[in-house]
């Protein structure tokens, strides 16, 4: 959530009738598609706004009140004239309910629900109402998705066998909220920037540069033109300067602007990583695991005296060599040596002496393998962070948000110190696997913080589900380093707002992100109920460009063109190819953001002519997305755009 930055919502909702034409609305005049949406939190709340304001569909939300929880402002939704929202109110989602909203005759569904099995339970009974409505279910746990994919499609295949399979592919959509919102948590942190996508395993930054030095980072795609005030004078230039960037122009038109001229260009940041692997090998156990310096004086205090009885020993028996002496004084400690009777007084003492010095070195014994039992325990669980550690991210909370997020650190090779006050969390078993430094306590306690080596760290991200507990994190680290990178995960959008810039004013030279994972989960979840498949959305001045994955198959604006006529300036670009996608029924959108295959190539041969077996990474507005989508004939088949 960037809430400063954040459009006025009339200036959202006046969009929706010239956008809801491109989208709702085909040749024909046909009506607006009808979505049903199931949920009382903040994602409903979000994506009911996407689907009526920015796609313009009537949306129908399922929710127990408008009186409680989202319920009121799900509300000033339901009574706002310039968005087609109607309201259905059920403790639960059962089938009169369902009905009641129109499940029989809707075009998508959406299950926004944080509980999983209430989520497939709803998805179960619409499937057995309507076949064939395009399901979008929010599944945290993502083999459980692949399996609830397969089963509701085959349920389709089932009930009727001559969908099409492009139809089938579709039905059915798991997203998690907290693995489409992790990317852009990650860059805020690392990169500083809020223009970031993440795909194929690669984080894609907008940049603002000239064109003179934009060549320089090797930059994947020119976006935009920024106006030229200074160079041009002419009426193009001040219309340009009126209407914003020159979107995604052609190679022509970028070769032909001044070298001088501002552009949004596309840079990659981070490579593409290998998968994530266990670490299977055995740690090393060097002997400080095994002994404790207070364990080792101890030792050597019980050696000495041990020491200093052979010597007296042999000194007195004059028998045998000093090694026999510390031989029998050995025996005499560990009480397996006969009793001294009949010998000099000066021997029995020094038996007993023995006794006692044995008698010491049996519980140290036992100290020390109980330590190194323990110390071996906790080397293969959870460590605090070395003392000499610096530039790492401080990852407060591991719960299903930042189990996310720690992945895609991990993935990106990035030093990262988890904070979580619950050993049990969700994200624990992952830090613990990769033996990632965690620091378990209460952020709220002294020394905590310190604990994480917050002073050397380069960034903080607060992602707990409590807004109290992430404000108290973030102050709690801008007194001990006033200059850290912060990325805070806030709820209310008002707080957030007034949270952002207080901390701006008080800390003006250090970077502070609030963000929602709503409000960067939303876009997905409305893109999927559109049945594109939307990667990310980045903004140009007052336009923005979304990533699109799209199917060349069955499209006559792309199938059967070379790459360098398949784009239109102004509407949309093809930015990367994938030719080697998989073919069983797999998110194609969830394989991309998770971190994909390395399969895409960025930069595509102009010449390479696309065929109907091709995927595409397009950049477009949304009316160029619209146009795309609605080439491809019939309702029923898939466009991933």
């Amino acid at each position: 959530m960037s809430t400063p930055q954040a459009p006025a919502d009339d200036d959202t909702l006046s969009f929706a009738t010239a956008v809801g034409r491109t989208f709702g609305e085909r040749d024909g005049g046909e009506a607006r598609g009808h979505m049903v949406v199931w949920g009382d939190n903040a994602l409903a709340q979000r994506l009911i706004r996407e689907l009526a304001a920015v796609y313009g569909q009537d949306v129908t939300v399922v929710l127990p009140s408008l009186t409680s929880g989202h319920g009121p402002r799900i509300a000033q939704l339901v009574r706002d004239p310039r968005v087609s929202v109607r309201a259905v109110e059920a403790l639960e989602p059962d089938e009169r309910a369902l009905r009641e909203a129109g499940i029989e005759t809707a075009t998508a569904l959406a299950l926004t629900s944080g509980d999983d099995q209430a989520n497939i339970h709803v998805a179960l009974r619409a499937r057995r109402i309507n076949p064939e409505v395009r399901l979008v279910i929010r599944l945290f746990n993502r083999a459980l998705g692949h399996h609830v994919e397969g089963l509701l499609d085959r349920a389709v295949k089932t009930r009727n066998p001559t969908l099409a399979s492009s139809a089938v592919d579709v039905s059915t959509t798991v997203l998690s909220d907290a693995e489409t919102a992790a990317p852009s948590l990650v860059a805020a942190a690392v990169v500083g920037d809020e223009k970031i996508i993440h795909a194929d395993g690669m984080l894609l930054r907008a940049k603002e540069r000239t064109l003179a030095t934009a060549g320089r980072r090797d930059p994947l795609a020119t976006l935009a033109l920024l106006p030229d005030s200074a160079g041009e004078s002419d009426e193009r230039a001040m219309g340009e300067m009126i209407d914003g960037p020159q979107i995604l122009p052609d190679e022509d038109t970028v070769a032909a602007a001044a070298p001088e001229r501002g552009a949004v260009v596309l840079e990659a940041v981070t490579p593409s990583p290998g998968p994530l692997t266990a670490v299977t090998r055995l740690p090393r156990l060097p002997l400080r695991l095994f002994l404790s310096r207070r364990l080792g004086v101890a030792f050597a205090s019980v050696g000495t005296v041990v020491v200093v009885l052979a010597a007296v020993n042999w000194y007195v028996s004059r028998q045998g060599s000093p090694l026999h002496a510390v031989y029998t004084t050995l025996l005499d400690v560990f009480a397996i040596n006969d009793p001294a009777v009949g010998q000099p007084a000066v021997e029995q003492i020094l038996q007993l002496l023995c006794g006692l010095a044995g008698m010491m070195f049996l519980p140290l014994l036992l100290a020390a393998v109980l330590e190194a039992y323990g110390k071996i325990r906790a080397s293969s669980g959870l460590t605090g962070p070395p003392r000499n550690m610096s530039g790492h991210v401080v990852l407060i909370g591991l719960g299903k948000v930042g189990t996310r997020v720690l992945a895609r650190l991990l993935e990106l090779e990035i030093p990262v110190v988890c904070v979580e006050r619950d050993p049990r969390a969700r994200g624990v078993p992952l830090a613990r696997a990769h033996r990632v430094p965690t620091v378990v306590g209460d952020v709220s306690e002294p020394g905590v913080m310190e604990s994480s080596r917050i002073e050397r760290a380069r960034a903080l991200m607060a992602l707990t589900s409590d807004d109290a507990t992430n404000l108290e994190a973030v102050l709690n680290a801008r007194h001990i380093r006033p200059d850290v990178r912060v990325v805070m995960r806030l709820f209310d959008d008002d707080f957030a707002a007034t949270v952002y810039g207080t901390l701006r004013d008080a800390y003006p030279t250090a970077r502070t992100r609030s963000r929602s994972v709503s409000a960067l989960a939303a876009p997905a979840f409305g893109g999927a109920m559109m049945g594109r498949e939307v990667l990310g959305a980045i903004p140009v001045g007052r336009r923005v460009l979304i990533f699109s994955s799209v199917e060349v198959a069955g499209n006559p604006l792309l199938e059967g063109r070379r790459i360098a006529k398949a784009c239109v300036p102004g509407a949309w670009r093809v930015l990367a190819l994938d030719t080697a996608r998989m073919r069983e029924r797999r998110s194609d959108l969830m394989a991309i953001l998770s971190g994909g295959s390395g399969t895409l190539s960025w930069r595509p041969d102009p010449d390479r002519v696309l065929k109907p077996g091709d995927r595409v990474v397009v950049a477009a507005t949304r009316r160029g997305l619209g146009n795309l989508m609605h080439a491809v004939p019939g309702p029923e088949v898939h466009t991933a755009g």
